[in-house]
This record gives structure tokens, C-alpha cells and sequence, in this order.
């Protein structure tokens, strides 16, 4: 098998993402999961930038990694800086990282009109810098900026600076698109010409036209030995080349290997993605909850009968699961299905099965849709064959606005009784709006209850018009998805009022909590 490094930017690169702001725990975090998964070389930041990251790499000296480098990342000493008198080039060297990361400018445009020297100063400046560092005895990986758009306006001078860092000792020459704006075609071509000519080639793709992970493979089968890029593929602008989907196609598309573990994938991105705040859409290769989701009814009997019919691998492979997502559409074997998990002998024929369907299908043609839906699913499911009771019933709930308030914000204020094992318990709460009052309300008169409440949080809420035609009289819709800190689900709400609406997917969120706790 073909192996090949991975360099994951994550901590450096991705941290440049809007909207996301690691700690310095939070890095370290990262780092120790990046490692457990077996990244091979991990780019933790740039101590001369920010002092978050010089305290970053301070305390990774006291972290013990079990199998991959940490490097630290600068650019080339600046024009008439000495490199024994560099401040950047102190802080790289006080990381103490066994491997540092250099990028200079490989493109003559980018020299003249950003730099403002000639071609023949940020030569001396490239050979300078790898020549002080290589000295040091550190592991050096020279990021030529701008290198595709580079070779293409003026190839000569881009080797040119190739050819500096190399004969100055660099071990590594990653080809880098700097604006994301190189095509496939392209890739392959210049990825191609440049491998051979030095002893290692790296790549790191940008994502700005939506190539960066196609751009990362080609490089590979180009004879690229090392693959950058960030879980999740984030980063600066549209984002980097997305390892969550190219490690995976390197191994079972491409045979290639390396060292991580690809069953721990998805266990691996949801812990990146917590940590850093973001979500991984439904719909993301391999790891994203719809990856290996199938609803029509033809597509669920032939997977169910040959798996490859409409999945490229196995979900397992990944650390996913498969799922047949119940609609009206998914057929009658996919229900009968999910009924036998609660009522084994159930056949074709069974009134359990027959109850079921009903039952789903009125739901459907008011307007519920469960296959966004799957654990407002379960509880129906339950509910339909007799085998749930309640943990608790709501017995009244009163919301209200006030407006205008005295400071000027609209404050909700919402009332709840319920009833469990005929005892009732009155919350009452105000809230940010009429839903935070309502789920206030109602988590406050379940936690003398059910204390286990307390641990759940609403991640997400969406309010959907189900007929339009009839405006503010229509029926709407909403989809509530909760986390207990383990496990995400969703459950849906349908009402004329949004209110009785968002009670409903409210309560059954409690409702699937309590049904996974006892």
C-alpha cells in the first residue's frame, strides 16, 4: 500500500475561519485528538503573530504526543532583517518543535506588487531564512505562496524560488493555490512537472472555487508525498481542502495509506467540531448524518439486498451508520422494519403494521415530516403501538409578550403545569422571546422531576410555513434539535399557533431525553 503524509492545519489555518476562536486549551484539545486519530505532522500555529500561540506552544512542551510532530509556522525573515536579530525567527526557534513551517512567495507578481522588491531580494531573503533554520536542526517544510497561479504567469522565476529553498536544505516543498482559484485540470498538470525535481512535494489547496479536495487527490496520483489541509475544511475565506473527505478517498478510493484509523472518523470530526463551534451539515462525504440516509422505497429494498447499489462503501468504514429515513415514500417494508424492533413477530399482515401506517400517514397529511425528524419518529412509533407511557403531561401552558417593556427589549413570560405520577409541579420562567420562556418554563417544573433535564441544551430551531396561500393563518411548522452533550436528535411540532407548535417539538425533546435515560 502507498503511504502518504498528512499535515493537518486545523490549529493554524482553520483557526483563521470567521466565527471560530480557539483557546489555548481549546487547541491543545484539538491537538491531543488529532494525534490520537494519527495525523501525521500538526501545524499548531504562528508564535510570532499573537501571544496566544507562544503560550500555546509553551505548554505543548508539557504534552506528550503519541505519534505526531508538532510544527510551528512563519513566514521568511523581512527585507534587511538578520535572522540571529529576528524576533519571528526567536519565537519560531523557542517553540521547540521538531519540524517548522516557512512560507515565502513563489510568484514574481506577488514579489513586485505586494512585497515591493525585486525577484533577486526575496531569493536571498528564502535562502537566508532555510539555511538559518535548517542550521538549527529543524525539519523544514517551505510553503511556496502563490506557487499555481505563480507557474503559470512566470514559471522560470517560480522554480527559481523552488530551487532556492531546496538547495538551501528545506525537506519539504509544499506547492501551495493561495487563492483556491486553480482548476483540477491545472493541478494535475503543474502538481506534475513539479514532483521529481525535488525530493518531497507537498500540496495545500485553498477551496474558493470548490476544488480543493479534488485538487488534493489529483495531487497525490501525481506523486505528491504529503496532503494539507484542515478537518472539516475550514479556514480563511471558502475555506482549505477538507482532510474529513480526502483522507478516506485516499484510502479506499485511491489505496492509499496512512496511520489514522478512518472507523474513528466521524468520532474524530464531531469532536473537532464541537470544540470549535460549527456544525457538519447533513449532507457532508462520509461523515456528515444523510451520508448513507436512503428514503425512496426502490432504494431501500435494494440496499437492504445489495448495499453497494446506492452506497460506494460501507458506513462502518467511516464510523457511520446506515439509515432508512421514514416517509411516505419509503415503502411499507422500511416501517415493518422499525416496527419488529418493538414488536418482533410483526409481519406484512400484522394490525401493528397496519396501525403504523395509519397512523404515519395522517401525521404526514397534516403536515409532520419525520425524516428530519427522527426522534419525534420514535416516540410516534411508541405511542402508535402501545408501547410508551409518558414520562410526564402538560396540563396548561400560558405565553405572553410584553410590549413595550421598560428597557426597551420585548420580554416573554411563560407558565407551565404538568402532571407526573399524579403529582402536578407549576414552572414559570421569562425568556428571550416566547420559546426560551416556554422551554424555561417547562425545564423548570420537569427538573423536580427528572433532574436529568438540566443537562439539555436546544442547538438549533426552525419555523417553516407549511401553506402559504393562506398567510398568517397558515400551518406552520418547526424542527427543534437538542443535545444532551452525547447524542443530537430532532423532533417537529405541527400547529396553527407556532406556539402549540414549538410546544409540541419541545416536549417531545424532554419526552426522547427521559425515553434515553430510564
Amino acid at each position: 500500500m502507498k503511504k502518504i503524509e498528512i499535515l493537518d492545519t486545523t490549529l493554524r489555518d482553520g483557526a483563521q475561519s470567521e466565527g471560530i476562536s480557539y483557546s489555548v486549551e481549546d487547541k491543545i484539545k484539538i491537538a491531543k485528538i488529532l494525534d490520537s486519530f494519527g495525523i501525521d505532522i500538526i501545524e499548531a500555529g504562528f508564535p510570532a503573530s499573537n501571544p496566544k500561540d507562544e503560550e500555546l506552544f509553551a505548554s505543548l512542551k508539557n504534552v506528550k504526543l503519541k505519534h505526531a510532530r508538532l510544527a510551528a509556522f512563519s513566514s521568511t525573515l523581512h527585507v534587511g532583517e538578520e535572522p540571529e536579530t529576528s524576533p519571528a525567527m526567536k519565537k519560531l526557534l523557542d517553540a521547540d518543535t521538531p519540524a517548522v513551517v516557512v512560507f515565502g512567495k513563489a510568484s514574481s507578481e506577488q514579489v513586485r506588487e505586494v512585497l515591493k522588491i525585486s525577484g533577486d531580494e526575496n531569493l536571498a531573503i528564502i535562502r537566508e531564512t532555510v539555511s538559518y533554520l535548517k542550521k538549527a536542526g529543524k525539519e523544514i517544510i517551505f510553503d511556496a505562496e502563490h506557487f499555481y497561479s505563480g507557474a503559470k504567469s512566470d514559471a522560470e522565476y517560480t522554480y527559481k524560488v523552488l530551487d532556492t529553498a531546496s538547495d538551501a536544505g528545506a525537506d519539504v516543498i509544499c506547492l501551495c493555490d493561495t487563492t483556491g482559484a486553480v482548476l483540477p485540470s491545472e493541478a494535475d498538470k503543474l502538481t506534475r512537472q513539479a514532483v521529481g525535481r525535488y525530493k518531497k512535494i507537498a500540496v495545500h489547496f485553498h477551496d474558493d472555487i470548490g476544488c480543493a479536495s479534488a485538487n488534493s487527490l489529483l495531487a497525490a496520483e501525481a506523486g505528491a508525498a504529503q496532503i494539507q489541509g484542515t478537518f472539516l475544511g475550514i479556514g480563511e475565506r471558502c475555506g482549505n481542502a477538507d482532510l474529513s473527505v480526502i483522507m478516506p478517498s485516499l484510502k479506499f478510493k485511491l489505496g492509499y495509506g496512512f496511520d489514522c484509523d478512518m472507523k474513528d472518523l466521524k468520532k474524530t470530526a464531531n469532536a473537532i467540531s464541537e470544540i470549535s463551534n460549527t456544525r457538519i451539515r447533513n449532507n457532508k462525504p462520509y461523515i456528515g448524518k444523510s451520508a448513507f440516509y436512503h428514503k425512496a422505497g426502490m432504494h431501500i429494498d435494494a440496499v437492504k439486498k445489495y448495499p453497494p447499489s446506492f452506497e460506494h462503501i460501507d458506513p462502518s468504514l467511516v464510523g457511520n451508520e446506515r439509515k432508512f429515513v421514514l416517509s411516505e415514500i419509503s415503502g411499507r417494508n422500511t416501517l415493518l422494519d422499525r416496527v419488529r424492533q418493538l414488536v418482533p413477530d410483526a409481519d406484512k399482515n400484522s394490525d401493528e403494521l397496519m396501525r403504523a401506517v395509519t397512523v404515519l400517514k395522517e401525521k404526514e397529511m397534516f403536515g409532520y415530516h419525520y425524516e428530519a425528524a427522527e426522534a419525534s419518529f420514535t416516540l410516534l412509533l411508541r405511542r402508535a403501538l402501545y408501547k410508551y407511557e409518558p414520562h410526564f403531561n402538560i396540563l396548561l401552558h400560558k405565553t405572553t409578550d410584553d410590549f413595550p417593556s421598560a428597557n426597551g427589549e420585548l420580554t416573554s413570560c411563560s407558565v407551565v403545569q404538568i402532571e407526573v405520577g399524579g403529582k402536578t409541579e407549576m414552572g414559570s420562567s421569562l425568556g428571550n422571546g416566547p420559546v426560551n420562556a416556554l422551554d424555561n418554563a417547562l425545564r423548570r417544573a420537569l427538573s423536580v422531576f427528572y433532574p436529568e433535564v438540566d443537562k439539555l441544551k436546544l442547538l438549533d430551531f426552525k419555523v417553516r410555513v407549511i401553506d402559504a396561500t393562506t398567510t398568517t393563518a397558515a400551518k406552520v411548522r418547526v424542527l427543534i434539535e437538542s443535545t444532551d452533550g452525547v447524542d443530537v436528535w430532532t423532533t417537529v411540532g405541527v400547529s396553527f399557533d407556532i406556539i402549540e407548535a414549538c410546544l409540541q417539538a419541545l416536549q417531545d425533546s424532554y419526552e426522547y431525553k427521559l425515553l434515553k435515560s430510564f
